[in-house]
């Protein structure tokens, strides 16, 4: 990564000092908030669960107002008509910008997207512990930690492991081998891969395809940016991606619910292709026993 991606990370690193010093001033005070409880159910829905069932990939629908990239994506959708809009229309999870000077995003809407009832990923660029905090105190499912906002395998696992204490699952986001070396480190059990170069913004699905030949067994991959078109859904799937997240080319569609709708049918009927050839071959096994 060259000096253009190192800058554009510590801006991110630097919008997030204000709001880590106002939750360390609350914690300090013993004001922060609390953990939310489910009273009504077994804890949050569990994120990685949600994506296995839902798909062969499933689909992580993403809120997303704005990017450095693109600039203002859409305005014009609340929270609510988004999660109302993916639930409706089979996504496996929802992926919720919480970023506010980069993204316009707002931690706000992780409370006003839980009616959907589908698992949420807080997607900012977090941090510091205090953070996780924070985010246990919302209906978030999950969060992500991005591996170059870290200096060392020991501070990710310190967030991953206070998330786990609290109900969330950590998604550890990665762009290259040296990432995902680090993540695993620190004992990551959900690894999403950045298609975006960090130094021109492109992305290139060459990323995905070049990291999730070491997949390790027992881990939940996502690939992730430059994801539009059900054949590119279908290739992910075939190279064992367990699910894609999709944001920027949803919102700007004049229907995401419709966009959406097309790519999850993809990985939706690979699952049921796979399930039906499972039970052929277990008819198939049955009926060779009977004969014996």
């Amino acid at each position: 990564m060259t000096s253009q991606g190192t800058r554009m990370l510590a801006r991110f690193r630097e919008a997030q000092l204000p709001g880590i010093a106002r939750l360390r001033a609350l914690a300090a005070a013993d004001k922060l908030p609390e953990p939310l409880s489910f009273p009504d159910r077994e804890g949050r829905p569990a994120f990685s669960r949600a994506l296995r069932a839902a798909g062969s990939p499933a689909v992580i629908a993403e809120y997303k107002r704005a990017s450095p990239s693109r600039g203002v994506i859409r305005l014009d959708l609340s929270p609510q008509d988004v999660a109302r809009m993916y639930a409706q229309n089979n996504a496996g999870a929802i992926s919720v910008l919480t970023e506010e000077a980069h993204f316009q995003g707002s931690l706000d809407s992780l409370a006003r997207m839980a009616f959907a009832g589908l698992p949420l990923l807080r997607k900012d660029f977090l941090i510091d512990p205090v953070q996780v905090l924070e985010t246990a105190a919302t209906p978030a499912s999950a969060l992500l930690l991005i591996m170059r906002m870290f200096e060392g395998a020991d501070q990710v696992r310190e967030m991953r492991e206070l998330a786990r204490e609290h109900g969330l699952e950590a998604v550890c986001e990665v762009f290259d081998e040296a990432d995902l070396d680090m993540a695993r480190w620190a004992g990551a059990e959900i690894i999403q891969v950045n298609n975006r170069d960090l130094d021109t913004l492109e992305t290139s699905l060459d990323v995905s395809r070049r990291l999730v030949r070491t997949r390790g067994a027992g881990e939940l991959w996502i690939s992730a940016s430059g994801l539009s078109a059900p054949e590119q859904v279908a290739e992910m799937g075939d190279l064992g991606f367990d699910a894609v997240l999709v944001g920027t080319s949803l919102m700007s569609q004049a229907d995401p619910g419709a966009a959406l709708r097309a790519l999850a049918q993809v990985g939706r009927d690979r699952k049921a292709a796979r399930e039906a050839e499972r039970h052929a071959r277990h008819e198939a096994a049955g009926r060779g026993g009977g004969n014996r």
